[in-house]
């Protein structure tokens, strides 16, 4: 992508002004996306993006700069106007590069996506678009998107580091909304998995295109849901996202360097209840979040966050481990050359417990039933957060009875897991994007069943327009 002689050149033009250390990122990216609305393509977008991002360290001093014109002589002068912030008398040499090709042990890909001619990706769209649509006349809009991107980069750094990666992202997103009096309620669901055209060949569309129907139609026709704290009992799945916004960011080193956290110095200590093990994984094959190595050339790792209730580590990038005199964890990642990388979120999930799904419903008496979640907002200084259920139920007598829409639970990250007192044992996982200061990037969210044995239910009981 770039010869080791160019990028020797730019390195040492990075520390030319003092800086202790420089890296160099080299992104060539190509993506397609189409969608589908109304069985009507209405749009298609392929693209290529390249650049180059610069960055240059002096002790917690951190300069960053970008180009997407990649002579060696724009190299060099992006790197001397990055190094221009940074004035010190003691100059570093480079180290020699050791180049390595990182083998795709974690993500190997059988059908890469630029081989498959783009109407059998339009097959895939019109494929979920009918199991949706026709799913019940109450289905008035459907809308299906295709995505798949290959991200080819290569890291180098003054320490003598020299690592290139090849990236393959797919993902089928399908939302269907219900309309009725004047009313909508929508269903949505968005599989992706770090393989080539191989997943959608796999992937069994029809039950997702369904799926989003069904969930549109049950809320649509549901009352609304009671409010008050109770008891709720969360699915497996989607329903992580609450620990990954609540919680996870507030253990990326990002915001723990800055004390911006409520975990920061709270390693050893007890922060969830002892059923809680929670684990950012990098390595899981084929995972929606996972990589061979981080967005610093570090390999990724199964980092375990949480361990029956105690924190054992956060998530740590190279310039945060700095300040916080800690190794770093494989979670360095950007959404492009265009961002500075830091510490992130790759596959983040509470781990399995012992109960089955049916033994914790069976020992609620009375509660809510979150069986797919849905968007919200987190504060992650404090973690309060608040998050809509997409498709909930009410528990009454150990028993899932009436659909309620309209429910949105409202709490904090750490009160939330200090108050789980059932874990179950069915862990899956499901695909975001996940924004932050180094942009939108893939992140897989999981958990198996869990319940809350209270927390506040936002919702408005004793209306019913169905």
């Amino acid at each position: 992508m770039l010869s080791k002689t160019t990028i020797e050149r730019v390195l040492t033009a990075a520390l030319s002004t003092g800086g202790d250390f420089a890296e160099v990122f080299v992104e060539d990216k190509t993506n397609t996306g189409i969608s589908l609305v109304g069985g009507v393509i209405e749009n298609t977008v392929s693209g290529r993006d390249y650049g180059v991002g610069i960055r240059v360290f002096n002790a917690f001093f951190s300069v960053y700069a970008y180009t997407n014109t990649a002579t060696e002589e724009s190299l060099i002068e992006t790197a001397k106007m990055a190094a221009a912030a940074i004035r010190n008398n003691k100059k570093l040499q480079i180290s020699a590069l050791h180049h390595v090709s990182i083998p795709n042990k974690i993500n190997p890909i059988s059908i890469f996506p630029e081989t498959v001619d783009k109407r059998r990706k339009v097959d895939v769209l019109r494929q979920a678009y009918q199991a949706a649509d026709t799913y019940d006349e109450i289905i008035t809009q459907v809308t299906a998107s295709y995505m798949d991107s290959t991200q080819q980069i290569l890291i180098a750094n003054s320490e003598g580091l020299m690592k290139e990666d090849k990236r393959v992202k797919s993902r089928l997103a399908v939302q269907a909304v219900a309309s009725k009096k004047g009313e909508m309620q929508s269903g949505y669901f968005g599989p992706g998995s770090g393989q080539g055209f191989e997943f959608f060949e796999n992937l069994d569309i029809d039950y997702y295109g369904r799926e989003s129907a069904r969930i549109a139609k049950s809320m649509m026709l549901a009352p609304y849901s009671p409010s008050g704290k109770m008891t709720v009992v969360i699915d497996n799945g989607f329903g992580g996202v609450i620990f990954h916004e609540a919680c996870g960011h507030g253990l990326e080193a990002t915001s723990v360097a800055k004390g911006n956290s409520i975990f920061a110095d709270k390693i050893g200590q007890q922060v969830a209840s002892k059923l809680v093990t929670a684990i950012d994984d990098g390595t899981i094959k084929n995972g929606w979040g996972s990589a061979n190595i981080d967005d610093e050339g570090n390999e990724t790792t199964r980092n375990v966050l949480i361990e029956n209730g105690i924190l054992r580590n956060y998530m740590v990038d190279k310039l945060n481990g700095r300040r916080m005199q800690m190794d770093v964890t494989g979670s360095s990642r950007r959404q492009s050359y265009r961002f500075a990388p830091t510490s992130r979120m790759t596959n983040t999930f509470i781990d399995n417990g012992t109960m089955t799904p049916n033994e914790i419903i069976a020992n609620t008496e009375k509660g809510l039933y979150a069986k797919y979640m849905g968007g919200g907002s987190v504060n992650p200084a404090t973690g309060e957060f608040n998050f809509a259920v997409m498709e909930g139920y009410k528990i009454e007598n150990g028993k899932i009875t009436t659909p309620v829409r309209g429910a949105t639970l409202i709490g904090t990250g750490i009160d939330v897991l200090q108050k789980i007192d059932m874990v179950g044992n069915n862990l899956s996982l499901g695909q975001g994007m996940c924004g932050s200061l180094s942009g939108s990037i893939p992140a897989n969210v999981g958990q198996p069943m869990i319940r809350v044995s209270e927390i506040t239910v936002g919702g408005r009981e004793g209306e019913n327009n169905a």
